[in-house]
């Protein structure tokens, strides 16, 4: 952990307000918010050429969530607060540290936010924490007291005289929030239906470009919060009885590596008769460690993999058929989110293509682009600025969702736009909606294991069955009309898939489309038509004490 021996005079006293930054974020402005950068992650990095078929998500800030259910002092979270929330927080309340958390992209809010601190509230200590503070000479930068890289929890309980060593506490985070499905406002209940597990930060694998891992301590390094799969289940479970979820999404960076505590988790799991669902992050050579029987029985429904490109080089992918791997999970049901990297040193204007095609070919249920993007911090990046090829770009634009913030030796700076533009629309193009995608494949799994021998593998697989049933048939008929207008082959797909669910689910999948599928259907061309006049989504504002009576 990254502990410091300094601590607060006032110790477990002391009063905590722990903040990201403020918003807006969807918009261009003077503090380095980009339009083309929401704080939505599927539609910032994932579906956002999918149209009003992009999934639109937010996700709360877990940081410091975790820092808050980890520390004995009176404390408030503020989550995506406006600047006018972050003034008023500070004059309503006396607190005697500000902690702000950020990403790189913000510093320019970062300084703002430790100005404004400084002139409501002199007396308070400023600690700025996440991903910002991989910047170089960050110090310089803005008025701040402490600059905390890496794992904060245990440098915040050493600060505030608290042992940085006790088991920690996992806060109960629904995995996401203000979801949108073709226009359609999903209610909160509804929406989240997902909890959040974080067993670890880091990737001991440490690809060089990768942030998370190199702030948490690169190649080799990782820190795990629960050493065991029961820890894991224990974690769970709680959040079960919190939210009533059955799905968890699973932050971890490879969770798959660390097999002896998967499997240990999946027996916890079989003795208690759970049937749940995993979200989870892994590498082609972590799920390769497992059977497709483990995995199902484990109840691993997604995957976020890394593609990259099949000439990267990277460890994780040596030796193994990424299509092939991709094709065994979908046909067992697992959903998968391949990424692919865009603009890698042997990419050309020729042949990037050809590698962006190779990417859609694995017909993952979803699909991440990124351009290969030196960020602080990283490995890439001190190789980079020791070759002399970073180029002076904005920091609000270094996000690999923009431009270049280096000189390729084939690929323009304007061009890496271009390209990265057109592997989105590419993927969209070939294999349709991302919603279209997950029941395609999630039907697959039900015809494979709805009679499973388990009676946890057969549940899970007839709550999908349901699902496909009811809510997606009346998804999938708006989608097949109103794709025949711009994608007549993806438009004769679905119609297939939606005759295949009613075979295999029944007809009442008939009369869910034909009751409910108008409807999305119009809600689909509001959408559409509010997307055009350039709208665009903000997250809400959470306030949450802790520790507060009496303060």
């Amino acid at each position: 952990m990254n502990v410091t021996p300094l601590s607060h005079p006032k110790g477990r006293q002391a009063r905590v307000l722990l903040t990201s930054v403020f918003g807006p974020y969807a918009q261009d402005d003077e503090f380095g918010s980009r339009s083309i950068n929401p704080m939505e992650l599927y539609h910032n990095q994932v579906t956002r050429a999918q149209g009003p078929y992009s999934l639109r998500i937010f996700h709360r800030s877990w940081g410091i969530m975790f820092i808050q259910q980890n520390i004995e002092n009176p404390s408030t979270v503020l989550d995506f607060p406006t600047r006018e929330d972050f003034e008023r927080e500070l004059t309503s309340h006396h607190y005697d540290v500000v902690d702000i958390s950020s990403i790189i992209v913000n510093i320019g809010k970062v300084r703002e936010m430790c100005q404004i601190v400084r002139r409501l509230s002199p007396h308070s200590t400023i600690v700025i924490g996440g991903h910002v503070t991989a910047i170089p000479g960050l110090e310089h930068m803005i008025d701040a007291d402490h600059i905390v890289k890496g794992e904060g929890v245990g440098w915040m309980r050493s600060f505030l005289d608290q042992d940085p060593h006790q088991p920690i506490h996992h806060p109960q985070i629904a995995s996401g929030f203000g979801h949108r499905v073709m226009g359609l406002k999903l209610p909160h209940k509804l929406g989240s239906t997902a909890a959040t597990i974080i067993p670890s930060v880091g990737c001991p694998l440490g690809c060089d470009f990768c942030t998370t891992s190199a702030f948490f301590g690169g190649k080799g390094k990782f820190i795990n919060f629960f050493d065991s799969g029961r820890e894991i289940f224990n974690a769970m479970q709680q959040a079960e009885s919190a939210f009533n979820f059955k799905a968890f999404f699973v932050m971890d960076e490879n969770f798959l590596l660390h097999r002896s505590r998967a499997i240990e988790l999946l027996e916890c799991m079989k003795e208690a008769r759970k049937s749940w669902e995993l979200y989870v992050f892994s590498s082609a050579n972590a799920i390769r460690k497992y059977s497709m029987e483990e995995l199902v029985q484990l109840g691993v429904s997604w995957i976020w993999m890394g593609l990259e490109s099949p000439q990267s080089g990277y460890a994780k992918l040596s030796g193994h058929d990424t299509l092939t791997l991709t094709r065994q999970l979908r046909e067992n049901g697992i959903r998968v989110l391949g990424s692919t990297i865009v603009g890698m040193y042997h990419h050309t204007p020729e042949n990037i293509g050809q590698e962006i095609d190779y990417a859609c070919s694995h017909e993952t249920d979803f699909h991440q682009f990124m351009l290969y993007t030196p960020l602080p911090g990283t490995p890439l990046h001190a190789r980079m600025e020791k070759e002399g090829t970073l180029i002076d770009v904005d920091l609000a634009d270094v996000h690999g969702q923009w431009k270049f913030n280096w000189s390729h030796p084939f690929i323009s700076h304007d061009d890496s736009k271009k390209f990265l533009d057109w592997a989105f629309g590419r993927d969209f193009e070939l294999n349709g909606p991302s919603l279209y995608r997950i029941c395609r494949t999630t039907l697959e799994g039900i015809r494979k294991y709805r009679l499973h021998p388990d009676l946890r593998v057969r549940e899970r697989f007839e709550r999908e069955a349901r699902a496909l049933q009811t809510s997606y048939s009346a998804l999938l008929w708006a989608m097949e009309r109103h794709m025949k207008q711009t994608n007549e082959a993806v438009a004769d797909r679905i119609h297939s898939l939606r005759k295949e669910i009613a075979r295999e689910c029944g007809s009442f999948s008939s009369a869910a489309a034909a009751l409910l599928g108008p409807i999305m259907l119009w809600l689909t061309r509001r959408e559409e038509r509010r997307l055009e006049k350039g709208i665009t989504y903000e997250p809400e504002t959470f306030i949450e004490r802790r520790n507060w009576v009496g303060v």
